[in-house]
């Protein structure tokens, strides 16, 4: 790990347990984390930052822990199933939180392209392609009107229905390193169209991730598409 490196990864922790401290005295922080509460202290308002191993303890194990708590406690389910996560979505400072955390605990390399789905996976795509500071690109299910060459993927579901996602040729070139991302997975048929259009871009796949997965269906069907690691920060059943 160079220098620059380790400064990104130590303030990274810094910015997870000052999220943590929004709803918890030090006391309780220092419960939750194993930290003593004057380290937290000094942490939190800036006088020192933790040191490399601490700081990785706090991204990759704390931070990964407390995040999937948070985003468990933003989603609802309606009594059809449906999922409500614009209390995520919407949060762009949570998402930049999820981003490293994220990446450091799948173990995620660095794209060039961080590829997603209109609209919702937006957000999410673009707080990943940040942090690895890739390029972001969306397939849409319908056609710009000013593109003329498309990637295009499709597929017939279960129910009869027809899904067909294009993405602008350009967004994509062989041998692109690529990174599917996604608010949501829960059939994976998503995934599936995005990981089949990074296929006939004949770009290389660095992995799937979601933010909620509903059961295991979905990560299960993207793990048998590519030897990419493929994970979710929270689960529902």
């Amino acid at each position: 790990m160079n220098r620059a490196e380790k400064a990104a990864l130590q303030l990274q922790a810094v910015a997870v347990l000052r999220m943590l401290k929004e709803t918890r005295t030090y006391e309780e922080l220092s419960e939750v984390t194993g930290l003593p509460a004057g380290d937290l202290n000094r942490y939190v308002n800036g006088h020192v930052l933790p040191g490399a191993e601490r700081a990785r303890e706090v991204v990759e194990g704390i931070g990964r822990e407390a995040l999937a708590d948070e985003l468990r406690a933003r989603v609802s389910f309606d009594d059809e199933g449906y999922v409500d996560n614009s209390a995520v979505v919407f949060d762009q400072s949570f998402l930049d939180l999820v981003a490293p955390v994220a990446a450091n605990s799948f173990g995620f390399e660095r794209p060039d392209v961080v590829l997603t789905a209109a609209t919702d996976g937006i957000t999410t795509g673009a707080a990943m392609a940040s942090y690895f500071d890739a390029r972001l690109a969306y397939a849409k299910k319908s056609k710009e009107t000013a593109v003329e060459e498309f990637i295009e993927s499709r597929q017939r579901l279960a129910s009869g229905i027809e899904l067909t996602y294009y993405l602008p040729a350009g967004a994509l070139s062989a041998g692109d390193s690529v990174l599917i991302v996604d608010d949501l997975i829960r059939s994976g048929e998503t995934q599936e169209l995005l990981l089949d259009i990074a296929h006939r871009a004949e770009a290389r796949v660095a992995g799937v991730f979601a933010l909620i997965a509903v059961g295991d269906r979905g990560l299960s069907r993207a793990r048998e598409l590519t030897d990419a690691p493929v994970g979710a920060l929270s689960a529902f059943e």
